[in-house]
Formats: structure tokens, C-alpha cells, sequence
């Protein structure tokens, strides 16, 4: 197997700009488009509270903050706002009625260190997107990291469950996707997409998050359904890692719906620039 991979490495770092080449013309005029549309919207500006207390605000003062803190979040295309706000809120009454309920008993019943290692071994299965897509985008080095990475986790750390790579050797996964991928070869951003259960997204994101599924082995077990469960587990898994954090970002915003598409556009940004 890591063999293979090697072999696989460097074909694609030979020929990583043909490989993309259908992908980018497919995709080209609708994100393009989306991108220029987003240049050419007029740059935000700051909201001035100085010299304002506390108790001069009242909620209508607070109903304009919002309206107005909105206005100046038109530096991030989105055309679907509508139905982004709609799934928006589908994601919050779904988090505080169904994830977070099954994902706090699951926690009840998992101890941590296994949810971990649980956490560890899916990460594991998703070393072949970040692999490749590290390939694409031309660094050699992460591309190795990666392939060192699998190896010692898969032998070491059994499978992946634990993470030696890291613990013993300071080998830091590299994270990157198809959504980077595309930013690389100069594919913007495109509008503002909020997914079900995934959350903020973006065209390209998408499409990115679609491609890198296919090099998802767990896509591939048979009966589907299988598939499907094994997905809910680490999705649950997943979400009993973090619980608390979504409610303290809401606690703490504003306006949760612009704060998280910020946020979103923000951490994407830093991402890519890595």
C-alpha cells in the first residue's frame, strides 16, 4: 500500500494542473461569476459605539445594531439568503432537539478516551483527501506528512485509533481539502451556502466537499445502509467532542446568523492562505 502511494504521489505531482482541469472548466462560470460579484460589492465599515452606555440601548436600539450590522456584511455574496437563514434555523432546531440530545447520551454511555480514539481512527480514513489534495496543490512535503502519518497510525496506532504520529513523533495531520484545492487555482469563494446538519459552506466548498466523498472509503461499504450508520457515528461522535461550543458562540454574537457566515468566510480564509 505505501507503495502505491508513493507511485500515486508522484504521477500527480507531475500532472496535478491536468488533473483539475474538467473540474475547473465545469465549475468555472458559476463560481467565477459569484467571485466577481463579491469584488466589486462595496468594502464593510465599522460600527462606531464610542461614547454609547448600556442603558441607553433599548430593544429598538438593539433591532437597528442588527439591521445595520447586516448591512455591512454585503462584502460577502449571499444571494441566498433567504433559504440560508431558513436552513440556518432548520441546523439550530435540529442541534438543541435531536444532535445534541443523542449526542449527549452517547457521551453518557462512551467513555472519552474511547470517543477519541473513535475520532482518531475516522480521521485516519480521511488521510486519502488529504493526501491527494495535497498533491494537487503542489506541496510534496504535506503529501509525505500525510503518507507518514497513515503508516504509523495504521500499524502503531492500531488502525488509527490512536495517534502516535502526533504524540510521538510531532507529525501534525495536514488539513486540506477540494474546497482549498480550487481556492489555490484561483476559484473564489462563490456565495454563501448554509447546508443541512453540515452548516456554513460555500459553492465551491460544496462542490469541493462533494468531491473529496469519493475518496471517503466508508462511501464504499456495502449495504448503503451500513454506510449510513457508520456516518451517524461519527457524526454523534463528533458532536460529543464539542458540546457547549455552539451555544456559547451564540451567546456571544450579536446577530448568530452573520456572525457564523463571517466566521465561516474568516476560518476558510486562514485555511487556505496556510
Amino acid at each position: 500500500m505505501y507503495m502505491v502511494l508513493k507511485g500515486i504521489q508522484a504521477f500527480v505531482m507531475k500532472y496535478h494542473t491536468k488533473l483539475l482541469i474538467l473540474i475547473l472548466i465545469v465549475i468555472a462560470g458559476t463560481i467565477c461569476g459569484c467571485a466577481n460579484s463579491a469584488q466589486n460589492a462595496p468594502p464593510m465599515q465599522a460600527v462606531d459605539f464610542t461614547g454609547v452606555s448600556a442603558e441607553e440601548f433599548d430593544n429598538e436600539d438593539f433591532d437597528l445594531l442588527e439591521e445595520e450590522y447586516a448591512e455591512q456584511m454585503v462584502g460577502i455574496p449571499d444571494p441566498l439568503e433567504p433559504f440560508n437563514r431558513f436552513m440556518f434555523n432548520i441546523n439550530d432546531t435540529l442541534y438543541f432537539w435531536a444532535v445534541k440530545p443523542v449526542s449527549e447520551v452517547y457521551a453518557g454511555v462512551v467513555p472519552e478516551p474511547a470517543r477519541i480514539g473513535i475520532d482518531n481512527f475516522f480521521d485516519n480514513l480521511s488521510t486519502p483527501a488529504r493526501y491527494i489534495n495535497c498533491l494537487l496543490q503542489g506541496k510534496g512535503e504535506g503529501a509525505d506528512t500525510e503518507l507518514r502519518r497513515f503508516a504509523i497510525n495504521t500499524t502503531c496506532g492500531i488502525l488509527g485509533f490512536g495517534d502516535p504520529a502526533l504524540d510521538q513523533y510531532g507529525l501534525e495531520p495536514v488539513y486540506e481539502d477540494l474546497g482549498q484545492t480550487l481556492a489555490v487555482y484561483g476559484f473564489g469563494d462563490g456565495f454563501y451556502l448554509v447546508l443541512p446538519l453540515f452548516g456554513p459552506s460555500n459553492a465551491r466548498d460544496s462542490i469541493g466537499r462533494l468531491g473529496d466523498s469519493f475518496l471517503n472509503p466508508v462511501s464504499y461499504v456495502e449495504p448503503t445502509e451500513t454506510s449510513y450508520g457508520i456516518s451517524a457515528v461519527q457524526f454523534t461522535n463528533s458532536n460529543s467532542l464539542c458540546l457547549g461550543e455552539y451555544e456559547s458562540f451564540k451567546s456571544i454574537t450579536v446577530e448568530p446568523y452573520i456572525a457564523m457566515r463571517e466566521s465561516y468566510v474568516q476560518y476558510r480564509n486562514k485555511q487556505i492562505q496556510e
